[in-house]
């Protein structure tokens, strides 16, 4: 009989406003991987580092306050992409605070080199770090990145 495997830790990982439309939206800022292929990508990583992930992607903010509330108990750690709430999601951070789990906020572009409006975030207050600017390898780094905070505490 298969033993089997025991994942280390759980991850959350949320993805925002529009990214349900990556690898066709403005390709020229977020390039061609899709959502999908992302989440397949995570899915490789966490194999390796003994992660079990579940995956969560809404255009509307109380949905992933939904989601952060109902999996306060499962998740260890959170990775998010906010998209755009990034910049007005208060209800978000607030959610983020509530469920007291180490938080990685990523994205695929440097938003500190982007639109003016782009460049703040409401969200890095809440969250234990910020990973912007490498595209897909955005996610990666803030998987290992909760993963690494995790064995420190853990």
């Amino acid at each position: 009989m298969a033993k089997e495997k025991k994942h280390a830790f759980h991850i959350l990982v949320l993805h925002g406003p529009n990214l349900n439309l990556l690898g066709t939206r403005e390709p020229e800022i977020y390039g061609t991987t899709t959502l999908e292929d992302i989440q397949q990508l995570l899915l490789q990583k966490a194999e390796g580092l003994g992660l079990e992930l579940k995956f969560f992607q809404s255009n509307h903010e109380g949905a992933l306050v939904d989601v952060l509330h109902e999996n306060r108990t499962w998740a260890d750690g959170v990775v998010i992409n906010p998209g755009a709430l990034t910049h007005y999601g208060y209800s978000l951070h607030d959610a983020i605070v509530a469920i007291q789990k180490p938080t990685v906020e990523v994205h695929l572009s440097n938003i500190f080199a982007r639109e003016e409006w782009r460049r703040k975030s409401v969200l890095s207050p809440a969250c234990t770090g910020i990973i912007s600017g490498f595209g897909v390898t955005s996610y990666i780094l803030g998987l290992e990145a909760v993963a690494r905070l995790l064995e420190k505490d853990g």
